[in-house]
């Protein structure tokens, strides 16, 4: 039985992600790692253990490793594209400083890492189309610069120390569970509340602007899958694209129109929002992922779109 490590568990995907990892592992074999000021509260502190890693002290990350004997590592620990783009210095500081602490710590202990990547680590000369799982990535956002030095020096340990790295380029992730936090793909979520609402939605990102997006219960089976898959048919370690479907919002718009015929949106661009996202590929090529581990998502946009609405009800309803 695995014993795991999730850094970040109070997070959009963290904290969904420990969950799904109890129900795999066992409440007590998945420990909730977390930073002063973001506790855990309720299932997640009471179900299974919990304890402070901070990814910028590696000495703390190193004793809850030995202290629960930890042999994977779930690394998602860092600041989201709008953030990371006011906060350039602690953007780096956790998700590459912290990196690094972490790899190290998995050298020494001989854990498993998985560190996601991002359609962010692309950039404006990246072909947009079925973007090709190895190709240019010259991000101008300092969360894209993070995001690809997070490949490359995962790849590096894997190749030079043999530390088991391995992670997922993921689309904009969309869940009904926990709120978006800084985001350029948030509007994709915000806009499922403001119809649940009854209220006008006004969309921060242009008409016509496509970029990737999942929906969370595949975007956790993907990070599990992945940990779980066969290493002898990786040929691929560190940035797998993966895609589930691909909108732009007046298309996520309509969806919701189907099901909610009075939803009104309207648009006001957000012009550094809207940069990062032109920068971004439309779809990306998932051939490799679904190659080299069977990666295949279950939701579309109309299945997704028919949950959202039916959780949130309940959800805003209480």
């Amino acid at each position: 039985m695995k014993n795991v490590l999730v850094i970040g568990s109070t997070g959009q995907i963290g904290s969904e992600l420990t969950r799904e990892l109890r129900k795999t592992y066992g409440n007590e074999h998945v420990v909730a790692g977390y930073i002063k000021g973001a506790e855990p509260q309720g299932e997640l502190r009471d179900a299974g253990p919990a304890e402070l890693a901070d990814v910028t002290d590696g000495e703390l990350i190193a004793s809850v490793v030995k202290r629960y004997h930890i042999d994977t590592i779930y690394n998602l620990a860092a600041l989201l594209s709008v953030v990371a783009e006011s906060k350039p210095r602690l953007a780096w500081r956790i998700g590459i400083d912290g990196l690094w602490n972490i790899l190290e710590v998995a050298r020494e202990n001989g854990c498993a890492v998985f560190t996601p990547s991002s359609i962010g680590s692309f950039g404006p000369t990246t072909p947009h189309e079925l973007t090709p799982q190895d190709t240019i990535q010259r991000p101008r956002t300092m969360y894209g610069v993070t995001k690809v030095t997070t490949e490359l020096l995962s790849d590096y340990y894997n190749l030079k120390y043999g530390v088991d790295t391995r992670s997922v380029r993921f689309p904009g992730v969309i869940s009904y569970v926990t709120p978006p936090g800084g985001g350029t793909t948030d509007y994709a979520v915000d806009i499922y509340y403001y119809a649940v609402r009854g209220e006008r939605f006004v969309c921060p990102i242009k008409e016509g602007t496509r970029m990737d997006m999942i929906y969370m219960p595949d975007a956790l089976k993907a990070a599990i899958q992945l940990m779980e898959a066969d290493p002898s048919r990786l040929v691929h370690r560190n940035g797998f694209n993966i895609a589930s479907m691909s909108f732009g919002p007046e298309t996520v718009y309509q969806a919701i129109r189907k099901y909610k015929p009075e939803f009104e949106m309207v648009y006001d661009v957000d012009p550094l929002k809207q940069c990062i996202a032109e920068s971004w590929p439309d779809c990306m090529d998932d051939s490799c992922a679904r190659r080299e581990w069977d990666w295949a998502p279950v939701y579309d946009l109309d299945a997704m779109t028919r949950d959202m609405l039916d959780k949130l009800s309940v959800k805003l309803k209480g």
